[in-house]
């Protein structure tokens, strides 16, 4: 530098200090927007600063957007995304290299919830998240549904309204829950973690009414699409209209244009389930009239068959004859028996004559010595003791 004395020497820093105070002493500079290209990129996670570079065709600026502010920004600083950067220039003085200080940045020509929109769900999406094999089914007939909405919110009428007129039949549980701002998104995802804790629902429906990007913000979260898709019972989104998508309608099992449509997926139609049980009766009905007239046929022609060959017939036949047999057989059982009676008394009539005893009943005794009957009195000696019968009785006696 040189005063009216003459040269005055100063040092480096120095140097970049009053360079630094004389750019942030200008008010153009200390409220800037610049529009550039993203490049150099570097993302320090842990401490949460951000570095960059800014260009266009024909230069190049440094640019640093520190964590307070980084932490507030909807999408993800790519290298090659040109952006509207906002923020202050100034000098860092330790390499004298002047700067972008960013507290705010947002894409050029495309909003930033739209960007971090589309960067969250290709993230999710390469990690499988939304992948059909995940989905699980939704039951015919739920006992218990889960709705996590707004309490005052118009979407809640609207469920229970159909609810009531399809199927009157299910418990409903109501988790009240806010469905935009900043404790939205933190909200919705313990909603469905709770809900699952518990195990004793059917059937999950997520969703609000309809708005702008900034009110379905909520349902793009990344906590909540996990709890989703983490979650073992049935998920239903129902957020907006039908031609609004958020995140939660992707990892959801299944996706409804509105909450009314929500409910109707949820549950079957009354009135279509009576008349579908009433024409199965009436098919039933039918099908067992036929079965019973088609057995009915049956047993008629094995009635006729069998009345035919009817083994009874035979049966009479061969039971005349038997008895005729029977008495045949009698008669000449009773003639043999009288002949053979008519030979016993004949026989027994000799035999009598024959009787020794009848000869004794006569008057007449037998002798007998040593167990033999004596026929001659030579056979008898004297001494000899010798034992003579009579019709009543033996007596003793000794030959004189």
């Amino acid at each position: 530098m040189i005063t009216n004395n003459g040269p005055i020497i100063i040092s480096v820093s120095q140097l970049n200090y009053y360079i630094k105070s004389l750019i942030e002493s200008d008010d153009k500079l200390r409220y800037v927007f610049v529009t550039g290209e993203i490049s150099n990129l570097t993302d320090h996670y842990a401490s949460g600063h951000i570095y960059l570079s800014l260009k266009d065709s024909k230069a190049v600026v440094k640019a640093v957007m520190f964590s307070f502010s980084a932490k507030n920004l909807k999408f993800r600083p790519q290298n090659g995304m040109k952006v509207i950067a906002r923020g202050r220039i100034s000098v860092y003085e330790p390499s004298g290299q002047y700067q972008l200080y960013i507290e705010d940045m947002q894409p050029d020509g495309v909003g930033s919830l739209a960007i971090a929109y589309e960067q969250l769900k290709a993230k999710l999406q390469e990690e499988g998240l939304f992948n059909p094999e995940h989905k699980k089914p939704l039951p015919h007939y739920p006992k218990k549904i889960t709705v996590i909405t707004s309490p005052t919110g118009a979407a809640l009428q609207d469920i229970r309204n159909v609810l009531t007129r399809r199927w009157p039949y299910s418990a409903v549980e109501i988790i009240p829950v806010l469905v935009q701002g900043d404790g939205a998104a933190p909200m919705l995802a313990e909603a469905i973690k709770q809900a699952d804790s518990r195990k004793d629902s059917d059937v999950i429906i997520i969703g609000r009414g309809g708005g702008s990007i900034e009110d379905l913000w909520a349902f793009n979260s990344e906590a909540l699409a996990r709890a989703i898709f983490d979650c073992s019972i049935p998920v239903i989104s129902a957020v907006g209209h039908e031609t609004d998508f958020t995140i939660c309608d992707f990892v959801s099992d299944m996706r409804a244009p509105t909450p009314s449509a929500a409910a109707e997926l949820a549950t079957p139609d009354r009135f279509g389930e009576i008349d579908m049980l009433l024409k199965q009766r009436q098919y039933l009905v039918a099908l067992g009239e036929n079965f019973i007239s088609a057995r009915e046929k049956v047993l008629s022609e094995c009635y006729s068959v069998l009345t035919e060959k009817d083994p009874r017939k035979g049966f009479n036949t061969l039971n005349q004859e038997f008895m005729s047999l029977s008495q045949r057989l009698l008669q000449a059982s009773e003639n043999r028996f009288k002949e053979h009676k008519n030979t016993l008394e004949n026989l027994k009539t000799r035999l009598f004559a024959l009787d020794p005893v009848s000869i004794l009943n006569r008057g007449y005794s037998v002798v007998s010595l040593n167990g033999k009957t004596v026929t001659s009195s030579k056979e008898l000696s004297k001494e000899d003791k010798i034992k003579i019968r009579f019709k009543d009785g033996e007596v003793s006696a000794v030959v004189d």
